[in-house]
């Protein structure tokens, strides 16, 4: 019966979202009141039926009619008990959702869009200054199937509507070009959709065919037209991410369907979440892909489309339309190629600027976020990002299996062995210290902060003082060339290094700016003020250090300013006399000071990439993993089976000291009266002392796109919601603005314009009345196979912190809540809920992956702010349960205040409220029907202490937030319970009255009867 119900719903349920795993839950949560259900219907009907042989000819339509009212009400009955009961927290948010985007808040999100358009799209490549095309040029033949159908954004909480977005052909009519239809006719004749387009929030599936038709449809007639028509053509090449998938790095594989070879490629996991569930559709009778042959390459009918209009067109450009970094030496081959723009996911109208950019409306200025290098394979991560599975460990299978249907059937992990020596950093490295055999030019299509302009810049530090705690650097900009254009200032500094010490990049980005719009001729100086401490290196290796800490090495610094990552154009250099170690009184910034706290689980036993001797250990550490890498020790088995969902226990976690609070006191607080009061202001004490046990559980453990009433404290149920690419809230069906992929946003490398991008989503959040927002991401692109990088803003921590930061502070002027995310070392999809096990050194874990976290806690203005954990692990501790990252950096070294919530709460065998509140985890993104969702020990002063603490967390971010900021309305009954009571009334009333009515027939009936025998 259940089985049957279950197979009923997860269709329907799965069209809006919901996992298999969840419905199966939400049936098994209400089988008591499914089965109570079912008792009354068949008592009804053998009441109906009964009544035939039981009961005299004219009582027999009084027991239906009876039986089938008490049915009715019974449903109503059991039906308010459900949706007040197990659903409620689902139900709640279906029902009372409600708002609408205004038009006006659309409009303005378009102006900010096509801005991010204009700044973000880099022209990469401009022989013989193509860009911008003569006036007398008006016609284009627009060659690649991906020119009909491009790549707006990603799939997953990124995903958005783009059923109205701008496309490429659009852009270039609004600019006054003509396109070649016969060209479009035969695009969109071939394949008129595009599976993976990321319209919705599918996670799951997804096709990553590139539906090129093969040469034989580009004709004689076909190209004689297209010659006649213009000598100029625009190639269009796209690539496609999302959430739950990262990209194929055996497209081979994925077309044979070779599952067995995908698991090693793609990923791995159960029946239940196929990571490698996906399809390419062969365009011929060939094969597009080789074996080993990955996404990011081009693919045979790509080249052969590209060979055709290399011979047939003198004027040929190119537009890049991929959230990840291609390979792109194949250029090259090309000669007729003259042309290159990299315009990742643009959104609603982002592609506008192409049309701008070829006609000379706009200059372009953006500049690339990662570096692009001619062989992904040969990156110093590539061989350590994938499916790697501990492979002995059946038993822990077995019992999570049982345990837990959200268990994912396998247990992973992934190791960072490149360290710190992430994107850029590694080659600018390897290039200064001449590194024996390496090749930078053949390595490197584009550096990092790579972009060219259609006039010419002069960069000057015309201002440099290194005394004291800061930096001061000015640099004067001047437009040398004869277009009016942007530039952007880009500051790196160069350390000191000592072979064998504390590793060190030769190149890190410090700070940027991107300039006003300069005449020819006209400057502008801009002043940046570094601290000192940002220079500091971590020593997680306690090399200067007594248990780790950042250091500020005695030596020469050179503070440059470069175009890009690779090409100084002017420097200055300060000498630091004697150490400066910050592991003792901190840095300025910090609470507390920094020391290590990951290095002794999260390290490992792992070769981790080094400087020395010119990366003297580069192949061992750089290796894929080895079979005892994936042989988990007993030991190590043991921690981890103690911490999952089959054997945690919740007294082995008792603080023997802790001393049950007060709770459900009698009080007249409410949490309005909290808005704008202190974090540690006395009356909080107050406030918490109000609320009940149960009200605090229900709070912690029901956060999934919202947080609950509570009666105590006058409370409301408020909304929260996806995602980076704008408000996506398919629970309630309300849809925003698409922005753009957050690479294309990064790719502006402009932080005024990165707070209007806030400020725009956010207005469209309180138009909704929605104040939490899943968003921005801010993991790292570790490797270009990402399939979330579109969510990402860049390799480098500094650019995503600073864009993040002016994104948040922007949302949060308006009230809203940012939830950053996902802290932390969230940086692939493989695997991503198995129990990841993600082993970095300390140095490695501050200097990439937190620093962008960092960042933007540091530097919050004013408003509200929230964090996302991670689901993946930290050495062998949950994320999301894991008290040195959440307590120790997050709150005590970093300072903040707020709430964390989990990613997803799908369990998936390791996810518990009571491990992840006890350890700084503050609520849960759930409906609170997973696997040990219920706080089991509720009379334990230790968990009820640490509820309260979370509670607070949550109730003092949303009592800061626009909930009581913007909205003025105090409460009342929301609108659930309003329809409840409505339809509870009519139906009694209905109900009531059938009754009546077929008694005061029945009555009459008999009556007359009565009469009729007198």
């Amino acid at each position: 019966m259940l089985q049957l119900l279950i197979n009923i719903l997860t269709p329907i349920l799965g069209g809006m979202g919901v996992a298999p795993a969840d419905v199966e839950t939400y049936v098994h949560e209400c089988s008591g009141y499914i089965y109570a259900l079912l008792a009354i219907i068949l008592a009804a009907i053998a009441v109906a039926i009964g009544a035939h042989w039981l009961a005299k000819k004219g009582d027999r339509h009084l027991w239906r009619w009876g039986a089938g009212l008490a049915t009715v009400l019974s449903v109503v009955v059991i039906g308010n008990l459900v949706v007040f009961g197990p659903l409620h927290s689902t139900v709640s948010i279906l029902v009372n959702g409600q708002g609408s985007v205004s038009q006006a808040s659309r409009a303005a999100s378009e102006e900010i869009i096509g801005r991010v358009g204009d700044e973000g799209f880099v022209l990469a490549e401009n022989d013989d200054d193509l860009l911008p095309l003569p006036a007398e040029t008006t016609n284009l033949n627009v060659f690649g199937w991906a020119s009909t159908i491009p790549i707006y954004g990603g799939t997953g909480s990124g995903a958005a509507d783009m059923s109205s977005a701008t496309g490429v052909l659009d852009s270039l009519h609004d600019a006054g070009y003509a396109t070649n239809d016969t060209l479009t006719e035969i695009y969109t004749a071939y394949r008129d959709t595009r599976e993976s387009l990321g319209t919705t929030g599918t996670i799951g599936f997804t096709d990553w065919t590139l539906p090129e038709p093969t040469a034989a449809v580009y004709t004689d007639e076909v190209l004689d037209e297209a010659k006649d028509f213009s000598d100029t053509a625009v190639v269009v090449l796209a690539r496609s991410g999302g959430e739950g998938q990262d990209l194929p790095t055996d497209m081979k594989a994925v077309i044979d369907g070779d599952y067995a070879e995908m698991a090693n490629t793609v990923a791995g996991g159960n029946e239940r979440y196929r990571y490698f569930d996906s399809e390419y559709t062969n365009n011929g009778d060939y094969d597009d892909f080789e074996a080993g042959q990955h996404y990011l390459q081009l693919s045979r009918t790509e080249k052969d489309m590209l060979q055709i209009v290399n011979d047939n067109f003198s004027q040929v450009i190119v537009l890049i339309n991929s959230n990840n970094t291609m390979e792109l030496d194949w250029l090259d081959e090309y000669p007729s190629i003259k042309s290159v723009l990299l315009a990742p996911g643009t959104g609603q109208n982002a592609m506008g600027a192409l049309g701008r950019i070829l006609s000379g409306q706009v200059n372009p200025s953006g500049r690339t976020v990662d570096m692009f290098i001619n062989d992904l394979t040969s990156t110093p991560a590539y061989n350590n990002f994938g499916n790697f599975t501990y492979t002995n460990v059946d038993d822990l299978v077995e019992q999570y299996t049982a345990a837990d249907p959200g268990f994912q059937g396998v247990l992973g992990r992934v190791s960072y062995n490149e360290g710190i020596y992430v994107g850029y950093r590694y080659y600018e490295t390897a290039h200064d210290d001449a590194v024996e055999g390496f090749d930078y030019d053949a390595a490197v299509r584009y550096p990092f902060g790579y972009g060219l302009s259609f006039t010419d810049f002069g960069h000057e530090i015309t201002a440099f003082n290194a005394d004291g705690d800061d930096v001061q650097v000015t640099v004067t900009v001047t437009n040398t060339g004869d277009t009016a254009g942007k530039d952007v200032v880009q500051l790196y500094s160069t350390p000191p290094y000592t072979n064998g010490g504390i590793e060190k990049a030769s190149v890190n980005l410090v700070d940027f700016a991107k300039t006003e719009l300069l005449d020819p001729g006209a400057t502008q100086a801009i002043d940046f003020v570094i601290p000192k401490e940002k220079l500091a290196s971590y020593d997680s290796s306690a090399i200067k250090t007594e248990g780790g800490g950042y250091v500020l090495e005695a030596g020469e610094y050179t503070i440059s300013a470069r175009s890009d990552s690779h090409t100084v154009l002017d420097s200055q250099t300060f000498t630091v006399e004697a150490d400066i170690d910050y592991s003792a009184d901190g840095r300025a910034s910090d609470g507390e000071a920094a020391t290590n706290r990951f290095e002794d689980y999260s390290a490992h036993d792992v070769t981790y990439l080094s400087r020395a001797g010119g990366f003297a250990n580069y192949a061992a550490a750089t290796a894929a993993p080895s079979a005892q890498d994936l042989t988990m020790t007993e030991e190590e088995k043991a921690f981890i089976d103690s911490y999952s969902v089959a054997n945690y226990n919740p007294a082995d976690h008792e603080d023997p000291e802790a001393v049950m609070p007060t709770t459900g006191a009698n009080g007249d607080l409410s949490l309005r009266d909290m808005t704008g009061l202190a974090y540690d202001d006395e009356q909080w004490e107050r406030l918490l002392d109000q609320l009940t046990v149960e009200e605090m559980s229900e709070l912690v453990a029901v956060g999934g796109f919202q947080t609950v009433a509570v009666g105590s404290i006058d409370k409301r149920a408020m909304l929260d919601s996806d995602g980076p690419a704008g408000l996506n809230d398919w629970v309630i069906g309300v849809m925003g603005t698409p922005y753009p992929a957050e690479v294309l946003v990064a790719q502006t490398w402009n932080k005024e314009l990165g707070a209007e991008v806030g400020a725009g989503i956010a207005q469209e959040f309180v138009d909704a009345h929605i104040y939490g927002w899943y968003g921005p991401g801010m993991n790292m692109h570790r490797t270009a196979f990402g399939g979330r990088n579109f969510e990402y803003y860049s390799e480098d921590g500094v650019l995503a912190g600073e864009i993040a930061s002016a994104t948040s502070n922007a949302a949060a002027a308006k009230g809203v809540y940012p939830y950053i995310k996902h802290f932390a070392m969230n940086d692939q999809e493989i695997n991503r809920c198995t129990l990841l096990q993600t082993f970095a050194t300390e140095q490695t874990i501050r200097e990439i992956y937190l620093r962008p976290f960092e960042i933007v806690v540091k530097n919050r203005q004013e408003g509200p702010y929230a964090v996302m954990s991670a689901f993946n692990f930290i050495g062998n501790r949950y994320a999301g349960a894991n008290a040195d990252l959440l307590n120790g950096v997050l709150r005590d070294e970093w300072g903040f205040e707020g709430m964390v919530l989990t990613d997803w709460y799908g369990s998936y065998g390791y996810q518990m409220t009571m491990d992840s509140v006890l350890n700084g985890n503050d609520i849960m993104l759930g409906m609170g029907t997973q696997a040990r969702s219920e706080i089991e020990n509720l009379d334990s002063p230790t968990m009820v202490t640490a509820l309260r603490q979370a509670s607070k967390n949550v109730l003092y971010t949303v009592a800061n937030s626009g909930n009581y900021t913007v909205e003025t309305d105090e409460g009342g009954i929301d609108r659930l319970t309003r329809m409840a009571i409505i339809i509870d009334v009519v139906t009694g009333l209905l109900c009531v009255g059938a009754m009546t009515a077929v008694v005061l027939r029945w009555r009459s009936k008999r009556a007359k009867a009565r009469a009729s025998d007198q």
